[in-house]
């Protein structure tokens, strides 16, 4: 048997703590602490993001279980319940917000060269919003606009590449997706997919003038007047390809440059969509192609909210949530990390289910990814137990 570091501590010997420390530093986090660092509190989030931990009960339960390991672990002050909360009610969420900045940076440079269903250099963005339902009673501050439950938004622009997270941000649920574009500094050059709720033309027209590119499904009241019609390349999928420009005077104001229009048809079903976008160089083949990329984001939001703790919170301040759901992104890029630096197949799905339950084991992060890709997709003995024959 390996008698090192446990899991946990070889997994967190990723993160940059020299960062973390700077983060601490910026905002005072462990000022007039003595027992309960930021770090402590960061690691013991960490564990209940990794290992399913429903409460703070359970955390203390289990790690007072495990109570002559922690200080292997990383874990210097004592766990109790009232500690963590306090620390999760009163210490800075934007500590942990620029750590995962940190955490995204490193893993965006990893995965800079993955490739993508269509072959493009260029830098290519999700942005979309998902809401996460709270409990009003506990969570007052979070109404949403016409109803009487509680809720807040998560506003998240994803690298495609490598499914990275680069920009997140958290607002009520009475504001409207579009204004998430006021948020944004487009990156030259960059394309944006997004969906026809961010259709606001004075928005977009910024994004064109910076230099940014934008792909996006059009409104069906949307009114244009066709200037050019272009050639198809591939008349089975692409119904039109056309330049356009707006027809509304007010429209034709927010955004007075040509428009490029795609209707795209799925083959499978029958069924198009038209596209809107202000990037004419690529083929309209690509343009479809590159469309169905945005729905990485919509598995992005379905694997937190399935596999990380962003629905049941810890705390019921807006400090707290937000502390929870920082380090629930930072658990996600770390894990993203680890598997690209360890060269492994294995899903980050599969890496969460494996820390889960190892975490407490002395033994070698690639001596476990291995043993577990090695037992993954192999078939059935052919010695089970029979239970009906003829």
């Amino acid at each position: 048997m390996h008698e090192g570091r446990y899991l946990f501590a070889q997994l967190m010997r990723h993160l940059p703590l020299h960062a973390f420390r700077r983060a601490v530093a910026k905002y005072e986090g462990d000022r007039y602490i003595k027992r309960f660092s930021c770090l402590d509190q960061f690691l013991c989030m960490a564990f209940a993001q990794l290992t399913g931990r429903e409460s703070l009960r359970d955390i203390e339960v289990c790690l007072r279980a495990h109570q002559a390991k922690l200080y292997h672990l990383g874990i210097r002050g004592a766990v109790a319940r009232s500690t963590l909360a306090d620390a999760n009610e009163k210490r800075d969420w934007r500590i942990y917000s620029d750590f995962a900045q940190c955490l995204i940076a490193t893993a965006r440079g990893l995965y800079a060269h993955e490739p993508l269903s269509t072959e493009l250099a260029q830098t290519v963005y999700a942005l979309d919003s998902t809401t996460i339902e709270l409990c009003l009673s506990v969570f007052p501050w979070a109404r949403a606009p016409h109803s009487n439950c509680g809720a807040i938004k998560l506003h998240t622009l994803l690298d495609v590449r490598g499914a990275i997270p680069t920009v997140i941000h958290l607002s009520d649920a009475r504001g409207h997706d579009v204004h998430m574009l006021d948020q944004l500094v487009p990156e030259p050059g960059a394309i944006y997919l997004m969906d026809r709720a961010y259709l606001d033309f004075e928005r977009l027209y910024r994004v064109h003038c910076e230099g940014g590119f934008f792909l996006m499904r059009a409104k069906k009241n949307l009114r244009v007047t066709r200037r050019y019609s272009h050639p198809r390349s591939d008349p089975a999928t692409i119904v039109c390809d056309q330049t356009v420009m707006l027809a509304r005077s007010i429209a034709r104001t927010d955004y007075p440059m040509p428009l490029r229009r795609v209707r795209v048809r799925d083959l499978e079903s029958g069924e198009s969509i038209v596209l809107l976008t202000n990037h004419f160089a690529l083929p309209a083949v690509t343009i479809g192609a590159l469309y169905r990329q945005r729905w990485q984001i919509e598995v992005f939001f379905k694997w937190i909210k399935q596999h990380l703790r962003i629905k049941a919170f810890f705390g019921t301040s807006p400090n707290a949530v937000k502390t929870q759901i920082w380090i629930a992104v930072a658990v996600y890029v770390l894990l993203a990390i680890v598997r690209k630096r360890l060269r492994c197949d294995t899903s980050l799905y599969e890496l969460l289910q494996i820390f889960s339950v190892t975490v407490f084991e002395q033994t070698t992060l690639q001596s476990v990814l291995a043993h577990s890709s090695s037992h993954i997709g192999q078939p059935p003995l052919s010695n089970q137990l029979i239970l009906f024959s003829d």
